[in-house]
């Protein structure tokens, strides 16, 4: 393959934000008398970005809720470590070689611009598409960045560490790249979705990218 531009998932892709993502709506949810999820729970919630979560979890209170996972996440956020070492090495020497690089995200907004400047990663990305409180939208966001760029499908991967991403890369065209190396990432499923790539090692990763380029 002919690598022209990469994108990239946030949560579990470039480092291990779940923990923070799991406490903050949980808390959320125990401050404003909503459900009490698991973690496993929580993350079968994903798909609109956090704005849609509490919406769905608690309507009548959701925009409290929203404002306490907000002041929850920040501060869960700085117990976070620091981005997967080979991810960030690889987004590094990518931008070196002058590859676009883009971020397609299902969080919202503000929990993604918490996440870039908690990591130094303000100024990594050419385009960056947030989620939606609808509903996953990824498929529409990769498409719509691979046209920006005016570049074929094939040429771009999506990177990701969960089935709706596979599946969202493969419904906009682009090649699947299962990002299997953190703790929450569960391999197998990965692998049943068909992914072009599945790595459990980062820096494996980063080797076939810059390899790829």
């Amino acid at each position: 393959m002919r690598l022209a531009g990469a994108i990239f998932d946030l949560d579990g892709t470039l480092a291990d934000t779940l923990p923070a993502c799991f406490a903050a709506f949980r808390t959320a949810c125990a401050k404003l008398g909503g459900p009490a999820y698991t973690d496993a729970q929580i993350r079968g919630l994903f798909g609109p970005s956090e704005e849609g979560m509490v919406q769905r979890a608690m309507p009548a209170c959701w925009e409290e809720a929203l404002a306490v996972l907000l002041e929850e996440y920040q501060r869960h956020l700085a117990l976070c470590p620091r981005l997967f070492p080979s991810v960030a090495s690889a987004l590094a020497r990518l931008r070196e070689r002058r590859i676009p690089l883009a971020l397609v995200t299902g969080k919202g907004p503000k929990t993604t611009t918490m996440s870039l400047a908690h990591f130094g990663l303000d100024r990594t990305f050419d385009l960056v598409e947030t989620g939606s409180p609808l509903g996953v939208v990824k498929a529409a966001a990769i498409a719509r960045i691979v046209v920006a760029w005016g570049m074929t499908p094939r040429e771009v991967i999506y990177v990701g560490d969960a089935v709706a991403d596979m599946h969202a890369a493969a419904e906009a065209g682009v090649l699947a790249v299962a990002a299997a190396w953190a703790p929450s990432a569960i391999a197998a499923e990965l692998a049943a979705a068909s992914p072009h790539r599945l790595f459990t090692d980062a820096s494996e990763f980063e080797t076939w990218l810059l390899r790829s380029v």
